[in-house]
């Protein structure tokens, strides 16, 4: 009875520790790589804005050699998957990958849809929303920035530039790098994670039947060999000493012992009167015969 007992209990005990660690565990990756997916967007934005200020002069002398130039070194780096300028009509006038070199991009894509959602296109964007995550034809995932190129007053102004100073957003910037950079440390993160949650398992169930054992399984165990002697015969044995409820029904199991001793003792009484009562009874009987 106790081992049924105990093994349901600490398996219970081990099942629902289990249960929290894991959801913790979970929720705590969960937190992390929502925390670094956010970082590697600020990094990413932050990014795109530094390439539009280097690329501000270029734009503003019409140098499109240079531009060109600073595009091609900037997407032949290796955590960058592509880099693209194109004017407010979505025509590419500079990218890495020449090949979509004056093609139109087509405003119902990815990273186009968030401004273009509406009749009119939106000129704010929110970081997250300048953001989008695909997987490329290679299999890879990327993370792809959509910066606008916004009109400002020298640019309105400069000789060689023909842009009102009503037009708010002159073209936009698109950035795609690899997450191969994210995806490592999270990676490691997670099997040290894993690692941890496994060691925490096997220290947390070990501890709780170490738990079980020494504040119930010990007092329950003498509680049950208390009650087998009790029924084996040996009802002098004093119960248990211990607190609480096994401590209480160890002394109920006490006294109902008593009792039984005590109603097994009138039984035996009872039995020697009515032997006594039947020898008298017979003695009776024969002198009356004789």
């Amino acid at each position: 009875m106790f081992k049924c007992y105990a093994a349901r209990t600490i398996v219970k005990m081990a099942l629902i520790m289990a249960g929290i660690i894991v959801a913790c565990t979970v929720l705590f990756y969960s937190v992390i790589k929502t925390d670094m997916i956010n970082e590697t967007v600020h990094y990413a934005t932050k990014l795109a804005d530094t390439i539009i200020k280097s690329t501000r002069y270029t734009m503003l002398t019409s140098d499109r050699i240079t531009l060109a130039n600073m595009i091609d070194n900037i997407g032949g780096q290796e955590d960058v998957e592509h880099v693209q300028i194109f004017n407010k009509k979505g025509l590419i006038m500079f990218s890495s990958r020449h090949g979509e070199i004056g093609s139109i991009v087509d405003k119902k894509a990815a990273g186009c849809i968030g401004c273009h959602v509406g009749p009119v296109a939106t000129t704010m964007m929110g970081r997250m929303e300048q953001a989008r995550r695909y997987v490329d034809d290679q299999g890879k995932n990327v993370l792809a920035i959509t910066a606008p190129i916004y009109n400002e007053p020298d640019c309105s102004d400069a000789s060689c530039h023909f842009h009102p100073a009503g037009q708010k957003v002159l073209g936009t910037l698109d950035i795609g790098l690899f997450e191969e950079s994210l995806q490592k440390p999270l990676v490691v993160i997670k099997r040290r994670i894993l690692v941890f949650c496994a060691i925490l398992l096997v220290l947390t169930a070990a501890g709780a039947v170490f738990l079980f054992r020494t504040s119930a399984g010990g007092p329950v165990k003498e509680l049950s060999d208390y009650v087998d002697r009790v029924e084996s015969g040996h009802r002098d044995v004093e119960p248990p000493q211990s607190d609480g409820e096994v401590g209480a029904v160890g002394q109920s199991v006490r006294r109902m012992a008593v009792k039984l001793d005590a109603t097994l003792v009138e039984i035996d009484t009872l039995k020697a009167e009515k032997k006594i009562l039947e020898q008298e009874l017979a003695k009776t009987k024969d002198s009356l015969n004789t």
